[in-house]
Parts: structure tokens; C-alpha cells; sequence
């Protein structure tokens, strides 16, 4: 028998009376992964709407994705954006794993990556009290520091900056192939107009894993690479906002109208084929958010669908079961009724039974 504490038992009488209600702020704020997270699987930036999703479902990934893509599906198209080079982000957080003092520096940002795993254990008034009193305000640059010895630039250059691309500097060393004089740059394929099936092209599989499941993406990367012996590099990993803009319905001019968060991956690696000769390929992803493993992961992947012909397994993994919506939507159904289709499952066995053992005879 387990005897809670009186401390637990109290706290659980005072929410039995004023039942918890989780402001949208609070989860964009605190909870921001996960509402990164959500956007990024529903392929809809829209943060008070993840926010939203995310409450909702009582924190399933999944399924505030799933919501949120269900609402995404009745929003009208009013115009379709302008493309943006990745050249503009505004960086928050750039590293390099490939050089140590890349062009404009490495800036860390906000991350845990250097944090010890240990679990916070502060009793929970002295942790309300800490996040009251030390509560970090919105930068002007859109993003948070839970450091209050955090101290921001008078120049906002300082931490909004735009460093140079350490794939420029891969083609300036000859390492990676140049770019071509006239590149070839068809209409992408728009995965939410078609299915992408095995055959698709690079547009297709990048969308398809720009909104895939995380958990999904980061196993099929991790498991089904065996193409390489041993790691590829992530040349350059951003994380940072991106305008969006239209073209002005009367001038024609482009008009920048919102700004959405991005992680972006470059990955290098010398490719085993004829076509890389002796450059390095180089994979890419991005996705909505910070989520730097998932866009880790694309790269690597992107790198090995290049490697593999259309017809692998790869190709038809990536394109077919990355995305979350497909498979949890798949397990949910087996909760319904079946009763018809498990009893014939039934009535077949006892079939087959019957046929192995004729009546009169004696196992």
C-alpha cells in the first residue's frame, strides 16, 4: 500500500477544486520544443495555434500535430510566397562541427546541449517563485534566455546576424562541386497536391521529411544508413528566422508579411558514387522550429537518398512511412470494431483446423 504525502495529497485537492488551465504563453514559452514540434509535423507555422494543438491533446505529439494539420487542410490558399534563400536567416544560434572559427563565429545560442541530464528537483513553490521573480522576457530578436546574467548587445547585429555560408567556403576549396552556370530548377513538387510515391524528385522526399515524425525520421537515419562506414559532418547547423513575402497584389512588388523560425542542416560527406568523382556531397534539411535533430537527420538522409536508386527500400521508407499522421492513424484504427473482420479471421481458423483434422480422426 501507497500512502501519499500529505503535500501531494493537499495539492491534489486544491486542483480537484481550480482545475489547471495552461495560459498559451506558458506553452509557447516553456514548452516551446514541443510547440515547435507540432508546427513542424503539421507543415503549418502557426505558434498560438500549436500552442493550442498542444494543449488539446495533453501534450501528445501526435496528435496536436494531427489537429493541426486538420485545420491546416480547411485554410483557404491566399498567395503563394516568394522563394527566399537561406543566405537571409537571421541567425540565433550557428554552429560548425566542421571549423572551429567559421566566418562570423560560432554562436551558441540557447540550447541544453551543454547542460548536465540531471533532473530538476527544486520543491515547486521555490520553483514557481524563481520563474515569477527570473521569468525571461522576449528578446527583441523573437527568442528567450532562461540565464539571468544574460546580457543583450546595444547592437542588435550583435546577436541578429548573417555569417557567411561554410558551403561557400567548401566551393571555394574546390571540395564541393560548383554550382552549374544555368541550374536546372523545375516547379518543386507539392506533396500536399499528390502523394509522393518511389521516383519522386528531391523536392518531394525533402518535404516529405521536413514534416515527417522526429522519432521516425531520427531511427530511419540512424538504422537504415549502412551505406556509409562512418559518420557524415554537419558542416553548418542554424537555427534563426526567415522572412516571408508576396508579391503586392497591385505594384507586384514583393512584401515581406511574417517571419518563420527554421533549423537548417548542411552535411557533408564524400559520397561513394561516380557522380560526386572527388567532391564531397552534401546533404540538406530544414525544417519549421528548433529542432536541430530532426534537421540533422534530414540531411543525413537527403545525402543517402542521392546514394541509393529510386527503386531502394530507402526511397520507399522515407516516402511512405515517415509520416506520423499515417502511422498513429493506423494504430488508433485497430481500437475500433473489428468484430466482423475477427471473426471471419476466426471462422478461417477453425477451417483450417478442421481441414488438418477430419472428424473421426484423433490428434
Amino acid at each position: 500500500m501507497i500512502t501519499p504525502a500529505p503535500a501531494a495529497a493537499s495539492a491534489a485537492a486544491v486542483h480537484a477544486e481550480e482545475p489547471a488551465w495552461l495560459e498559451l504563453d506558458q506553452l509557447t514559452e516553456r514548452l516551446d520544443l514541443a510547440v515547435d514540434r507540432a508546427m513542424s509535423e503539421a507543415g503549418l507555422w502557426a505558434p498560438e495555434l500549436a500552442a493550442r494543438a498542444v494543449r488539446q491533446a495533453e501534450g501528445d505529439p501526435a496528435e496536436a500535430a494531427h489537429l493541426l494539420r486538420a485545420h491546416r487542410a480547411a485554410l483557404p490558399r491566399l498567395a503563394v510566397s516568394a522563394p527566399v534563400a537561406t543566405s537571409e536567416l537571421r541567425v540565433v544560434r550557428r554552429i560548425s562541427s566542421a571549423f572551429r572559427n567559421p566566418p562570423g563565429g560560432q554562436i551558441l545560442g540557447r540550447t541544453v546541449d551543454y547542460a548536465g541530464r540531471l533532473l530538476d528537483l527544486l520543491p515547486e513553490d521555490e520553483g514557481r517563485a524563481h520563474v515569477i521573480d527570473e521569468s525571461p522576457a522576449p528578446a527583441d530578436d523573437g527568442h528567450l534566455h532562461h540565464d539571468p546574467d544574460h546580457q543583450h548587445s546595444a547592437d542588435p547585429s550583435a546577436v541578429e546576424r548573417v555569417p557567411g555560408n561554410v558551403l561557400a567556403i567548401l566551393r571555394e576549396m574546390g571540395l564541393v562541386a560548383p554550382l552549374p552556370e544555368r541550374p536546372d530548377d523545375p516547379e518543386p513538387y507539392d506533396i500536399t497536391r499528390r502523394p509522393a510515391r518511389p521516383g519522386a524528385p528531391r523536392s518531394a522526399w525533402l518535404q516529405t521529411m521536413a514534416r515527417g515524425d522526429t522519432g521516425s525520421l531520427v531511427h530511419l537515419w540512424w538504422y537504415g544508413c549502412d551505406w556509409r562506414p562512418d559518420h557524415e559532418i554537419p558542416g553548418e547547423l542554424r537555427h534563426g528566422a526567415l522572412p516571408v513575402r508576396i508579391a503586392h497584389p497591385h505594384t507586384g512588388e514583393p512584401v515581406t508579411v511574417a517571419e518563420v523560425r527554421v533549423s537548417e542542416v548542411e552535411s557533408f560527406y564524400n559520397v561513394p558514387s561516380a557522380a560526386a568523382q572527388h567532391h564531397l556531397g552534401v546533404g540538406y534539411g530544414i525544417c519549421f522550429g528548433h529542432n536541430e535533430r530532426k534537421s540533422i537527420a534530414m540531411a543525413g538522409l537527403d545525402l543517402a537518398l542521392v546514394h541509393y536508386d529510386a527503386t531502394s527500400e530507402l526511397h520507399h521508407d522515407v516516402l511512405l512511412t515517415l509520416d506520423g499522421l499515417d502511422s498513429t492513424g493506423y494504430a488508433q484504427h485497430l481500437k475500433l470494431p473489428h468484430h466482423v473482420e475477427y471473426r471471419s479471421v476466426l471462422d478461417r481458423a477453425e477451417a483450417a483446423g478442421q481441414d488438418a483434422n477430419p472428424p473421426g480422426e484423433t490428434v
